[in-house]
């Protein structure tokens, strides 16, 4: 078979093909055949229809446009082969298979051509003596004492008020209906779901749509309001972004929190310590390490945007779509632990959308890993087989009750991320990294590592800190 290659723009390979006279009548003689065997027309027993008696049922033009499909799929298949071509994903056909069908004449010469994706070429201008800035996040003291503040707050008793106005900080017993303003003379349109009896509400920041907490201020118990808002542009509900509405809120009760004294029964309470001064002790171990872990991620951010500024390759299309792929994947199972149903909310025009803007990200991620396997490849770095085996046996035992844990799967994503967190220690070892003091930079460069904030005020016990990456390994294999 003649193949002629050619080497095109996006880590393509055009291939024209020719496929010889004998492959091409093959190819439709086996089409009959198949169909004489497992065709079922009246007055003709299975396996025993004549030839011109299929021609006639089903049509020549039918049986060439099955033949060409096997024909064009087998012929690809042989060229790669035959030229040791690495290809990837599907090929793509230069010309429709209408008009191809029009060509195609069994026991005839067939040229037809198409593309086909190969892993990109990488290289990577710089990786060794990187100049780099990163911010360095210095654990605050204050910490500490917000946090406790919290918890007082979380635990206060909540005490009844009389003879006086709403004031911030109290909370509020509430009825309100909402409704949508009309932008014309119609009437204005209540909100679905938008009321409720007895409803509970903090009067503090964040606590609910702009304006609505502001507007029980000053109201005494027993006083009805018409409080306006305007729900804002990135509301969850579409059909509320942006738009103006009020709110008839009928103050009901007004109760002020009573915080608990700080003292030993309370660390007890809230902690596994006995006493204060211990839980304030491993409070600040935790935060210090927090702030640690959050330099260190800050670190490798930074080298990941250097190097990635570095790189030059081609990304083929068929990777660009396997990454979104994995990230709409990865979506999809965490929104669905979150408990939302995503067979809802995967529709297809909204799985459409989500493709066309994960589209940037996924090609950012797929020079960051390629650029990290070309400094791996080039350095020769490589993880030990010991390491991954205890590192698969520990997270083994630690979900050891889920049974839809992948152990292929598995294997393969602690290898990944064993061989990363190596590859960025030798980058960070043959780096030039300056600490500058945080929010000096971007605040994009912290981006990637805003799960870690949250890590000290989860639990106030002493824990050994582990990385967002170690929890979620297991569910990355499973299904």
């Amino acid at each position: 078979m003649k193949v002629t290659q050619e080497k095109l723009p996006a880590s393509q390979i055009g291939l024209e093909i020719e496929i010889p006279p004998e492959m091409s009548k093959k190819a439709y003689e086996q089409v009959l055949q198949n169909l004489a065997r497992t065709a079922n027309i009246p007055g003709f027993r299975k396996g025993k229809v004549p030839r011109q008696v299929l021609l006639q049922r089903f049509g020549t033009a039918r049986l060439k446009a099955a033949a060409l499909e096997d024909v064009i799929r087998d012929g690809v298949q042989q060229a790669v082969k035959q030229e040791q071509i690495d290809a990837i994903g599907e090929f793509y056909l230069n010309t429709s298979q209408e008009e191809l069908a029009e060509k195609f004449q069994p026991g005839e010469t067939l040229t037809f051509s198409v593309k086909v994706d190969v892993p990109p070429e990488v290289k990577l201008n710089q990786y060794t003596g990187l100049n780099i800035q990163a911010e360095e996040v210095k654990y605050d003291p204050e910490q500490v004492e917000g946090f406790l503040t919290e918890r007082r707050q979380e635990n206060a008793t909540l005490v009844p008020v009389e003879g006086r106005a709403a004031a911030k900080g109290d909370v509020a017993v509430v009825d309100f209906q909402g409704r949508i303003i009309s932008e014309g003379e119609g009437e204005d349109t209540p909100i679905p779901g938008g009321e409720a009896q007895d409803f509970q509400v903090e009067l503090a920041e964040g606590k609910f749509i702009e304006g609505f907490v502001d507007g029980i201020m000053g109201m005494n118990p027993g006083e009805t309001k018409e409080v306006s808002v305007e729900f804002p542009q990135e509301y969850p509900q579409q059909d509320l972004a942006g738009k103006p509405a009020v709110f008839t809120i009928t103050l009901k009760e007004l109760k002020e929190k009573e915080l608990r004294e700080l003292n030993d029964d309370f660390a007890q309470e809230i902690s596994e310590f006995q006493t204060l001064a211990e839980l304030r002790e491993s409070l600040e171990k935790r935060f210090q390490e927090v702030a640690q872990n959050k330099t260190e991620a800050n670190k490798t951010e930074a080298i990941l945007k250097e190097l990635q500024k570095q790189i030059e390759v081609d990304l083929p299309e068929t990777l660009i779509q396997q990454e979104v792929d994995a990230m709409l994947t990865q979506t999809a199972i965490r929104l669905s632990n979150q408990g939302v149903d995503v067979r809802k909310l995967f529709t297809q025009d909204m799985v459409a959308q989500m493709r066309q803007a994960s589209r940037g990200d996924a090609i950012e991620r797929l020079k960051r890993s390629l650029a990290l396997k070309e400094v791996a490849k080039l350095e020769s770095i490589e993880v030990e087989p010991g390491a991954i085996a205890a590192k698969i046996k520990e997270l083994t035992e630690e979900f050891a009750d889920d049974d839809n844990i992948d152990p292929e799967r598995l294997r393969e994503f602690v290898e990944e991320d064993l061989l990363k967190d190596k590859i960025i220690s030798w980058l960070t070892e043959h780096s030039q990294i300056e600490l500058v003091p945080e929010g000096t930079l971007s605040t994009s460069t912290s981006e990637a590592t805003e799960s870690t904030t949250t890590e000290a005020t989860e639990t106030p016990e002493a824990t050994e800190s582990t990385t967002t990456e170690a929890s979620s390994e297991p569910t990355s294999a499973t299904e």
